[in-house]
């Protein structure tokens, strides 16, 4: 496998910023890997950070680079910092970043396919929202999303339970000060749209611990989804909110991928 850590400048956010990437590469004589291609043009997964992290927090927590060897395909890790996939009330255009100028720049760089069969968003808390958001916004971009542990319905997940009409600096911050509830940044919103919608649906994976914070979040989302026609792959079991779940999940993702044989 190839490592590259990059740096670019992104004309959406008005900043120079990063993203980890990693790339197959055909070997023979590694000592404990065996790596493989699957053509000129990779199948590519982007992979998304969680509130606290960054673009190279996968590679840091778990053996991604060694999982992903053997499968033929390119992992493309995004710097977005809190912005929860979004294009903030106050600050950057993050949702039009990660949706339209990433993919474009990152297939510029490097030969990543651009067919939606092998185009593919995974990521972990604020990345499970920002994976089933860009699954279910953008699906003639990804044939498939998976949400580790996400923040699945943010239209509620930072109200004050005492006073919903209160809401935390955060949320403010990041999506102003009126509900998010029924428009495009409202997940179980976006599941009735696409329910509705003729065209392409993605496959949805998503896991939860039962012992983590969200986990009635998901369930908010699972019980939506299981009410419309999407496909969703959903696991739950013993976990918390940390790096070891994560770690393990990740390769469930990976043997969950619709790749091409």
């Amino acid at each position: 496998m190839a490592l590259i850590e990059c740096k670019f400048y992104s004309d959406v956010l008005g900043l120079s910023t990063s993203m980890t990437v990693i790339l197959p590469q055909q070997t023979t004589t590694q000592i404990g890997m065996s790596n493989v291609t699957k053509g000129e043009l990779h199948p590519t997964l982007y992979l998304l950070h969680g509130l606290s992290d960054d673009d190279s927090i996968w590679l840091r927590r778990t053996s991604i680079e060694r999982y992903v060897a053997q499968m033929g395909i390119a992992v493309v890790m995004p710097q977005v910092h809190r912005s929860f996939y979004t294009d903030m009330a106050e600050g950057g255009r993050y949702w039009t970043f990660i949706s339209e100028e990433l993919p474009a720049l990152a297939r510029s760089f490097f030969p990543l396919s651009p067919k939606r069969e092998d185009t593919f968003v995974a990521g972990l808390s604020m990345g499970g929202y920002g994976a089933v958001k860009l699954g279910l916004r953008k699906p003639d971009t990804f044939a498939a999303a998976a949400s580790l542990s996400g923040a699945l319905d943010m239209a509620h997940h930072f109200m004050n339970p005492e006073d919903p009409a209160r809401k935390s600096p955060e949320y403010e911050r990041v999506f102003g000060k009126q509900s998010i509830e029924n428009t495009p940044d409202d997940l179980l919103y976006l599941l009735k749209e696409v329910d509705r919608s003729k065209g392409p649906k993605p496959l949805l994976y998503q896991c939860c611990g039962t012992e983590d914070f969200l986990y009635e979040n998901n369930q908010t989302f699972r019980k939506a989804c299981a009410k419309t026609s999407l496909s969703l792959t959903y696991e739950e079991g013993p976990g918390e909110h940390e790096w070891g779940y994560w770690d393990t999940k990740i390769r469930d993702v990976l043997a969950w991928l619709p790749l091409e044989k």
